[in-house]
């Protein structure tokens, strides 16, 4: 099932200046993220955006879960 999620997630540097988006669309993971962040409901981030899937949505908390985990080491 994770994997499916991660294959939503795509980079191209010619596109939103290579921020990760939705399924190769303009919908950048972090807009989708901040307005969950918000407070805005699935339901109408759905609505607002009709080309996106429930597991679009999915993804992106996946895809932020992922890079939350992700070490840094401090210089």
């Amino acid at each position: 099932m994770n994997t499916d999620l991660e294959h939503r997630i795509t980079f191209n540097p010619r596109q939103c200046g290579g921020q990760p988006c939705i399924r190769g669309m303009r919908i950048r993971v972090a807009d989708v993220l901040e307005m969950l962040a918000q407070g805005v409901e699935q339901d109408e981030i759905l609505a607002d955006f009709p080309d996106l899937e429930p597991a679009d949505i999915r993804a992106s908390l996946h895809f932020a879960a992922k890079r939350a985990g992700i070490a840094r080491l401090a210089a």
